[in-house]
């Protein structure tokens, strides 16, 4: 003999004990001699019945509500890991590291985005804030790091990597444009022209040279043993969306990167970072305590510099926050392209930084 097991659908259980409950709560109301009296302690008997009734169905539903939020959360952090998948913690002799907390809570998704490809052009690393946090954002950054992992390998020129993040942001807003207002069936003039993405773009060659092309982003900092300093004080160019790309996109030099130098790449949110007084994040300064511990190394430059927002903020960041922490731990570079810098200094240590806080 076989038996056949039903298998009953989630959503019946979940109606179940609703239905139940309001069928005891009925029968007791129409057949119970008690529920007819009009005695006080009838009375008292009967607001119980139905009071512990409500308390069940209320209670019923803020579990089923709370196991939709858990799943909800568990989709969306699947969605984030794969969209900011986990960089590997050495690309063409760069010890990475890379993180990103977000300010949305119930999603734990974000608006920022960051990727580093090794290429035949050097290593191509991208650092990406879009407008706004949360799932709605999650759409442009997907648009956006695909089109930087396909154009990184195919165009040789950086401004041309640029165009084709421009072109994917601008056909993603048409899609939602189109997608939001299906309506009239015309090709939207300004799809959400309110939405933007700030984007800096590096490629860091065999040397150690950096060229860098910003719309709108944070420079990086640079970390030596003489200092932190901005990588660069020229004038970003404006945010791709509300703008169009000038003709001329000539990649700024911004020398180099030599062996035991590290840049710290990160997104607005880390800087506007208030404490309870409302005084902002100084990421220079915790930057500085960092280069006077040693040794130095991707993993501690962001638990140092985590910990230390988190405190800042008690655990409650007002806006998405990402670092993304580049070493050269490469232990030879070509001395004609160093620069006023000097003459290159091996690797020092040893470390083995990993992507994970």
């Amino acid at each position: 003999m076989f038996r056949i097991k039903a298998r009953v659908p989630p959503k019946v259980l979940a109606m179940g004990l609703p239905v139940v409950w309001g069928a005891m709560a009925i029968t007791y109301k129409l057949a119970c001699p008690l529920a007819q009296e009009d005695g006080f302690g009838a009375r008292v008997v009967t607001s119980a019945v139905f009071f512990a009734v409500g308390t069940g169905l209320i209670m019923h539903v803020r579990q089923a509500l709370l196991r939709e939020l858990r799943q909800v959360r568990k989709v969306a952090g699947a969605a984030q890991s794969a969209l900011l998948r986990p960089l590997p913690a050495r690309i063409d002799g760069l010890n990475v590291a890379a993180a990103q907390l977000s300010a949305d809570r119930s999603a734990c998704v974000g608006g920022d985005l960051y990727e580093v490809v090794a290429t035949e052009h050097g290593v191509r690393a991208v650092m990406g804030d879009v407008r706004g946090h949360g799932i709605a954002a999650m759409g442009t950054v997907a648009a956006l790091l695909g089109s930087f992992r396909e154009a990184v390998h195919d165009e040789p020129d950086l401004g041309q990597v640029l165009r084709r993040l421009e072109r994917a942001l601008a056909r993603h807003l048409r899609e939602r444009a189109r997608d939001e207002h299906p309506a009239s069936g015309l090709e939207p003039d300004t799809p959400v022209a309110e939405e933007f993405v700030t984007v800096l773009l590096l490629e860091i060659g065999r040397d150690g040279e950096i060229t860098a092309l910003n719309c709108g982003h944070p420079w990086p900092y640079l970390l030596t043993d003489a200092g932190v300093e901005p990588l660069a004080r020229t004038d970003p160019l404006p945010p791709l969306g509300p703008f169009p790309l000038p003709p001329d996109l000539t990649p700024l030099p911004c020398g180099s990167l030599l062996p035991g130098d590290s840049l710290v790449l990160y997104t607005d949110g880390v800087e506007d970072a208030r404490d309870a007084r409302g005084r902002f994040f100084s990421l220079k300064a915790a930057l500085i305590e960092v280069v006077r511990n040693h040794p130095i190394t991707p993993q501690s430059i962001l638990r140092t510099l985590f910990a230390a927002l988190l405190r800042h903020t008690r655990g409650r960041p007002a806006d998405d926050m990402a670092l993304l922490v580049l070493r050269n731990d490469r232990t030879r570079v070509h001395c004609d392209s160093l620069g006023a810098r000097g003459t290159a200094r091996p690797a020092t240590g040893n470390p083995q930084p990993t992507n994970h806080l």
